[in-house]
Order: structure tokens, then C-alpha cells, then sequence
């Protein structure tokens, strides 16, 4: 049982009761009506995680539910949610009291109590999302009239996407980028659509039955949601310029034939749309489950309701006090405080980024930098590392966003595996005492950066004499580290969501057949066994868009593919198309529900560039294709998916978001193309020499990484007699730890701290590594705790109204921030040169310090020739 209220409330506890409804849309009022709350009713309120406003609503629902129906959908409530972390775990276990007592059904008349909870809890599972950190942000109100596809919201959108298409890739190439948010468009776009709302007249035509004026009335929040969606999908740059960069430059492949517009056009098309085509066919399994929330997507929602929400509430917070300020004020005031802090880091003290205190006391000790540092040392015993709230977002994790056991597993997996890093630094394993112990470059024998065309003929093909003359590749330890858990995590994605989702899966696949058939629901039925929540029943009012519509998408943009492949010069075949989408349907269910349920990315890019390395050995660029069409395919459709969701929780007519995605992926590709054809003109363009820092650090990893998973081949490294085919023991461990976990959860079914367990979010922390160490992680925790355990668990209203709207705040407030600052102080090279900008690279912050060194022409083992002998 969870923890009960105490019997005496005193009168802040009071306020919170009656003001909690602060978290609704403009069109909720709020209720005065003072209803009897039993105590029974105030502690599942608690277990749940919802407040007596829900639970008044509810009440009416309830009271129309009969208990058979109850028993099917708490059962099916089971089957969805009994390894859902999200789900209140208090609940789960009245559940299970519930369906595994016969004699509530045989003489119902003694168990009231529990009964009227249960239908409580089918009636908010039913009007509502059955998670607090939804129904803090996303409304279960509609309104159908409501014009979302204006040419208002058009001509913004396309406007936005042609922005955003044209700064991303124009400093794609710049060290360092600049990369501009779909948030950050989403907060310009909202000026710009109330000066067309107040200053345009209302001049329109009437086509089909529909009038389309230039000014349809206020800019409303689907407007708003639709051009954000556009900005979202614009921003992603085609993967494929990467392969263009390395066959263009003349110092690396000097392909001049892939200057072509239509061979670039076509792979670029090819390369967009197939996630498109892959995410429209995921909705059953992605978008509309109540289960799938997507937390960055209550970011960008809970930004869109504190601009177009009008509605104010008081909620009861920390201190004792009573909170008044609308979120519109509140995110300005986080943004504007965000935009003037972030200065103090990022230009003028920049140590408060790197704030590696510990390594003061003796900046040259190896050791101390090795435990604490936070540039070249892994920072596992630095207690607050940084001052810096860019450097949280990082590695992909907003502690805000995210839930806590999400954080909590990652860190904790990172923390772990780290030790593991230092260990084998420290023996010296593999040689990596020779190498610094976080870095992602790679080392010859020598302990120099790794040369790779020192391994290839004058075709730039790989020659093996060379390469037996030049050295093998070595790799940092944690680099090492990062590798495993690549393995790792691919084997316990698929693994885990086999045991703990199968159900969804298979209710999925259910409703796509059904979907095929031309007879589904989105969702089912009660009679089937399955729930609709109350923001699948209001989608029902749009006409779905068809799972052909989306087919056909996949086919085109495989055809245009396959034309890019075979009508050009590649040496690659055109099954690469029909491999990236294979290899993306294995893994686009599983690692998007991971994604949506924890905010976890994981991504096929190791695992893509290590199958076209073994099956095209030797051929870096036709390596460099299956690398892209693989990881890139199921990247884009867990990204397009997302949008979905964004447009679902909108309430946007599906048809809608299809045209508005549509339409901003081909003007983005195109507008990508072009600039790219202007930026490979550049004078000394991807050299030292280039201007504007146009160094293309981004084309330069590709290539490199293509050079050593196509040419030299993963097979030399990690294969039977490479120097780390250990790290292959990430597959099997991989595949177990789900089953372990299982095997625990089903052993102790009622132990919270096992159910917090999550093993793919473990592995995942580890992934972060290289060129990241633990200080980018662990400031991650503290924020996390304070969030979404004590806030949220004293101060549910106050962290529903204001949570989501801090975190969309912090990111627009670094962005516009980080932008403003690149094209002033940094742009002309004004640089603060004093001990807070110079103390960061101190010692062996400043240059790694190493376990072993070399002495002038020494090598380290393996020797081609088993002998300690001098380089050539």
C-alpha cells in the first residue's frame, strides 16, 4: 500500500487539492464546486499521481462502467502496463488485488472500496492519458472548427523550413556548428503569426466548399504545432551529403562526377523520404499507444501552451507559497534569465563549463585528472563537474524532459562501465595506457593519431603491404568500452522489448492488418479487450491517412534510391536500398518504443557501418551507402514518428501533418542540394585554410570512419584475430541481461526498485563516452531527483504547470543565446583572455596525460615481428 496522507491537512495541502487543475487548456475552467474527497479516494489520488479534479471527472465516467467491463480493461490495463516504468506501480499492485481475487467478482457487494477504485482508474485511463507528466502538458479537450491548415500557417512554415534547411547546412561544415532548434523556430514563429493576425486583412477564397482567408482570425495552437512540425523536419539535414563531402574533396576520394545535382538530388530524396515511408506504417506500434508518451515531445508542447494558453491558476509550490505567474511569464522570465547566464560559460568564464575544481590542487597528477577531469580524465569522482546547462544536453538527455528512472539507469550504467575504462586503462590493457583514456580518435603503434592513408594505394584502395608496414588501429579504453556497449545494446533492445512488449506488438500488428483491411479503429474495442484513451477517440473526428499513402512514399524514395546507386559510377549495388529498410523494420519497433517510452535514443549507425564493412571490404564508398541507407532509414522514421505524436497530442487532422511533412522535406531537400553545391565551391573549403572555420570536422570523421569500416574493415579489428573481438561479447551479454532482469521481476513482482530497472538504458550511458566523460553525465541526476521525485512528488500542480515550460525555456535561452554569440564575440575571434578562461586547460586538462610513453621511434605491442625494434 502506498504511503497514506496524514489525517491532518493542514491549509496549503488544502489549496493544492482545490487549485489543481492549473494544467488544463484555455478551454477547461476551473472548478468551485467543494466535493467530499473520501480518504480511500485521497491516497489512490496519491498512488496515481492525479488530482481532485481529475477524479471529480472521473466519478461521472465511472458511474456508467459495470464491473464486467472493469475486469477487461484492467486486465488488458495488466497485459500493457505491468512492466511500464511510467505506470504508477501502487496502482499496478491494486490492480493485481483486484483481478486475482475471485471473490470480488462472486460477491462484489464486499468489496465496494476497491471496486469503485478500479473504475475510477478505467475512467481516467479512459477520459485522460494515465500519465501525470501528459496530462501535465497535452489537453483532453478538442476543438473540430479550429483552422490549422491556413495560409497563414503555410507560408510561415514553408518560410521556417527554408530557414532552418538553409543555416543548418550552410555551418553544417563550420567547427564550431551552428544548428538551429525547431523550438527556437517554434519561438520566433509566434511574433511573427499574431503581426499577420493583427496587421493582414481578412481577404480570402472559397475552394471546394472551404473558405481560405489571408487572415482566418487569432493564430491559434495548431497553427502554431503545424509550422513547429515543419521546422522539426527541416532542420535534419540530408545524411547523404557526408557521402558526397568524401568522394568531392580532392584530398580525399576526388570523385569530381558526384558534383552532379541529379546524383546528389536523388540519393538526398532517397535517403528523406524512407523513413517517412517507414514511420506511417509504425503508428499502431509508435504513435497512438497511450503507453508510447515521447518526452522531448512534451517539451515542444509544453512551449506551445505557455504561448497560446490564456488561462491562469494559482498552484501551491515550495515554501509555502501560492504561484500566480502565468506560464507565458514564467517561460519568458526562465528564458530571458537562461539567455544572459549562458554569456558567462560559454564566452567569458569559460572554466564554469569545464569546472574540474578537484584537478586545481595539482593540475599535472595524472591520477587526480584521470578520476576528476573533466576534459581528459573520465570524471567519476568530480561531485559537480559543471556550471553549464548545454553541456547536460550533450549527450541527447534533458533531465527536465526525460523521466527520472531513464536518467537514473543511464548514469548509473555510464558510472559503472566507466570504472571498467579506468581498469583497463590502468593494467594497460590492449596498450591503452599509451593512449588517452577518453578520446574518440584512433592510434597507431606509435601512439599517434592513425593515418589511414598510409594503408591505401594510389586508387585509395586499401593495400595490405602498407597497411602490415603502417600499423594496426588502436582505440582508447573507453572508446573500447563504448564499442561494447554498442553490442550490448542492440542485442538487449531486441531482447527486452521481445519479453516486455510483445502484447503492444502484437496488438499492433493486429490493427495494421485490420488497417489494411479497411475495417480498423485506431485502437480497438473494450469489447476486444483493448482501452482507447481520450486522445485516440478525439483523433477519430479526422479522416486517417492510409497506410498505401505511405507505401507509396517508401516506393518512390527506394526507386529514387536505387537510381541514385546504379546511374552513377558508385561500385555499389542497389541492394542497399532494400538493406537499409530491412535492417531498419528489425529494429525501427524496438528501438522506437524504447525511445518512446523513455527518451532514450539509440541509434544504427556501429551497427550499420559494421555489417557494410564485412560485406563490402576494401570498398569504402559503397560501405559508406550501406552505412547511411541503414542507419539513417530508421533514424528518420523514430524522428518522423515523433512529429506524429506531436501532431496527435495537438489534435491535428492526420492528413494535415502528411501534407505539412511532406512538403517541408522536399523544400528542405532541395534547399540542402543547393547549398551544397555553393559550399563546394569554396575556396579551400574542408582544409585549414578554408574560410569562415569551414574545417568540416562532421565530412572528416565520416570519411576517416569510412576508411577504416570499408577499406580496412571491421574484421581486422574486432573479427577472430582482431586485437578487440572481445568486445564481440557484447552480443551474448547483450541478450542476457533482459533475461536476468526478467527472471528477477517475475521472482519479485512487487519490488519497486527492481521494476526501476531498465537494462537498454543502462547500456546506453556508456554509449555517451568518447569524446564525453562522466562529468556530462552526472550533473544530470541531482536536476533529475529534484524534478520528477521531490517536486513532483509534493507538488504535483506546480510541477505541471511549470516543469516542461522550464526545460523548453533553458534550451530556446542556450540557443538564441549560443547563435547571438557566434556571430558577435566569436565570430570576430573577441576573446576574454584571463585565469577563468585559461584555468579549464590546465595541466593535463589542457593535454592528456598518459599511463606509459614512448621513447623517439618506439612502438608497442603486437610487433609484426614479435621484436622491440625501431620505427623505419
Amino acid at each position: 500500500m502506498a504511503r497514506r496522507r496524514q489525517a491532518e491537512i493542514d491549509s496549503d495541502t488544502l489549496s493544492q487539492s482545490m487549485s489543481s487543475s492549473t494544467r488544463k487548456d484555455s478551454n477547461e475552467k476551473q472548478s468551485t464546486v467543494d466535493v467530499e474527497v473520501s480518504d480511500a479516494e485521497r491516497i489512490f489520488e496519491d498512488e496515481l499521481n492525479v488530482t481532485e479534479d481529475d477524479l471529480r471527472k472521473a466519478k461521472e465516467f465511472a458511474d456508467t462502467i459495470d464491473l464486467e467491463t472493469t475486469k477487461k480493461m484492467m486486465e488488458n490495463v495488466m497485459k500493457i502496463h505491468e512492466r511500464d516504468p511510467n505506470f504508477p506501480f501502487a496502482v499496478l499492485v491494486r490492480i493485481h488485488e483486484f483481478l486475482s481475487n475471485e471473490d470480488v467478482f462472486e460477491r462484489p457487494e464486499k468489496h465496494e472500496e476497491l471496486i469503485w477504485e478500479m473504475k475510477l482508474e478505467a475512467a481516467l485511463i479512459t477520459n485522460n492519458s494515465p500519465y501525470a507528466e501528459v496530462r501535465a502538458v497535452v489537453s483532453n479537450e478538442d476543438d473540430v472548427d479550429m483552422p490549422s491548415s491556413t495560409i497563414r500557417m503555410w507560408t510561415i512554415g514553408i518560410f521556417f523550413s527554408i530557414f532552418l534547411a538553409f543555416i543548418n547546412q550552410l555551418f553544417s561544415i563550420r567547427q564550431p556548428q551552428i544548428f538551429v532548434e525547431s523550438n527556437v523556430a517554434q519561438l520566433l514563429a509566434y511574433p511573427v503569426g499574431k503581426a499577420w493576425e493583427k496587421f493582414l486583412p481578412d481577404w480570402g477564397f472559397t475552394l471546394w466548399g472551404i473558405r481560405h482567408s489571408l487572415n482566418p482570425g487569432p493564430f491559434n495552437k495548431k497553427e502554431h504545432m503545424l509550422i513547429a512540425i515543419m521546422a522539426t523536419t527541416s532542420k535534419s539535414l540530408p545524411y547523404s551529403q557526408y557521402i558526397v563531402w568524401t568522394q568531392v574533396m580532392p584530398h580525399w576520394f576526388n570523385q569530381q562526377w558526384a558534383r552532379s545535382f541529379g546524383y546528389q538530388i536523388l540519393i538526398a530524396l532517397s535517403t528523406n523520404f524512407l523513413g517517412y515511408g517507414l514511420a506511417g506504417l509504425t503508428r499502431r506500434f509508435l504513435v497512438y499507444p497511450s503507453y508510447c508518451v515521447w518526452p522531448a515531445t512534451l517539451v515542444t508542447v509544453a512551449l506551445n501552451s505557455a504561448l497560446h494558453n490564456e488561462s491562469n491558476f494559482p498552484v501551491p509550490g515550495p515554501l509555502r507559497k501560492i504561484f500566480t505567474m502565468s506560464r507565458f511569464r514564467f517561460f519568458m522570465l526562465a528564458f530571458c534569465a537562461m539567455f544572459a547566464y549562458f554569456w558567462l560559460p560559454n564566452w567569458l568564464v569559460p572554466v564554469m563549463t569545464a569546472f574540474s575544481w578537484m584537478t586545481w590542487i595539482a593540475p599535472k597528477n595524472r591520477d587526480l585528472n584521470i578520476l576528476t577531469g573533466f576534459n581528459n580524465g573520465m570524471g567519476l569522482l568530480n561531485f559537480w563537474p559543471t556550471w553549464d546547462w548545454n553541456v547536460l544536453l550533450y549527450t541527447g538527455v534533458d533531465p527536465l524532459m526525460v523521466p527520472a528512472f531513464s536518467t537514473f539507469n543511464s548514469v548509473a550504467g555510464s558510472f559503472v562501465l566507466g570504472w571498467l575504462a579506468v581498469g583497463l586503462w590502468y593494467a594497460n590493457v590492449w596498450n591503452t595506457g599509451y593512449i588517452p583514456i577518453v578520446t574518440n580518435k584512433m592510434y597507431n603503434h606509435f601512439g599517434k593519431i592513425y593515418n589511414v592513408t598510409m594503408a591505401l594505394n594510389e586508387q585509395g584502395l586499401y593495400d595490405h603491404d602498407k597497411y602490415m608496414a603502417y600499423s594496426a588501429v588502436y582505440l582508447s579504453s573507453a572508446q573500447i568500452i563504448a564499442y561494447f556497449s554498442f553490442f550490448a545494446v542492440y542485442a538487449s533492445t531486441v531482447m527486452y522489448v521481445a519479453l516486455f512488449h510483445r502484447y503492444e506488438i502484437a496488438m499492433g500488428a493486429k490493427n495494421l492488418w485490420r488497417s489494411f483491411r479497411r475495417r480498423a479503429s485506431l485502437q480497438g474495442t473494450l469489447e476486444s479487450g483493448d482501452y482507447e484513451d481520450v486522445h485516440n477517440r478525439l483523433m477519430k473526428s479526422y479522416p486517417e491517412v492510409s497506410e498505401y499513402w505511405y507505401l507509396g512514399v517508401l516506393a518512390i524514395a527506394g526507386a529514387t534510391g536505387m537510381a541514385g546507386v546504379a546511374c552513377y559510377p558508385t561500385y555499389t549495388t542497389v541492394g542497399v536500398v532494400p538493406y537499409g529498410v530491412m535492417l531498419s523494420l528489425i529494429f525501427v519497433i524496438p528501438l522506437g518504443i524504447i525511445r518512446a517510452m523513455t527518451g532514450v535514443e539509440v541509434t544504427l549507425n556501429v551497427l550499420a557501418e559494421f555489417i557494410g564493412g564485412m560485406w563490402v571490404e576494401g570498398n569504402a564508398l559503397a560501405m559508406n551507402f550501406f552505412k547511411s541507407f541503414g542507419y539513417v532509414t530508421c533514424a528518420h522514421a523514430i524522428s518522423f514518428s515523433n512529429d506524429l505524436k506531436l501532431a496527435h497530442y495537438l489534435k491535428i487532422a492526420p492528413r494535415q501533418t502528411f501534407a505539412a511533412q511532406m512538403v517541408a522535406t522536399l523544400i528542405s531537400t532541395f534547399v540542402c542540394v543547393g547549398v551544397l553545391q555553393f559550399q563546394m565551391n569554396i575556396p579551400n573549403v574542408c582544409t585549414d585554410k578554408a574560410p569562415m572555420r569551414f574545417f568540416c570536422p562532421n565530412p572528416q570523421t565520416f570519411y576517416t570512419a569510412s576508411v577504416l569500416w570499408g577499406t580496412i574493415g571491421p574484421l581486422k579489428i574486432f573479427g577472430a584475430n582482431g586485437q578487440y573481438s572481445w568486445a564481440l561479447l557484447g552480443w551474448p551479454i547483450g541478450f542476457a541481461a533482459p533475461l536476468i532482469f526478467y527472471a528477477l521481476i517475475r521472482k519479485f513482482p512487487r519490488n519497486r526498485f527492481i521494476r526501476q530497472i531498465h537494462p537498454v538504458a543502462i547500456w546506453t550511458g556508456a554509449l555517451n563516452y568518447c569524446p564525453y566523460s562522466f562529468s556530462y553525465m552526472w550533473p544530470s541526476v541531482p536536476i533529475a531527483w529534484l524534478s520528477w521525485i521531490y517536486i513532483r512528488g509534493r507538488y504535483l500542480a506546480f510541477w505541471a504547470k511549470y516543469n516542461f515550460v522550464l526545460s523548453a525555456a533553458f534550451s530556446a535561452g542556450v540557443a538564441i543565446a549560443g547563435i547571438i554569440m557566434l556571430f558577435t564575440v566569436q565570430w570576430y575571434g573577441i576573446d576574454v583572455n584571463w585565469w577563468g578562461a585559461t584555468q579549464a586547460e590546465a595541466g593535463c586538462e589542457g593535454k592528456a596525460c598518459l599511463l606509459k610513453y614512448l621513447s623517439q621511434g618506439e612502438r608497442f605491442y603486437p610487433w609484426w615481428d614479435g621484436t622491440r625494434v625501431p620505427a623505419p
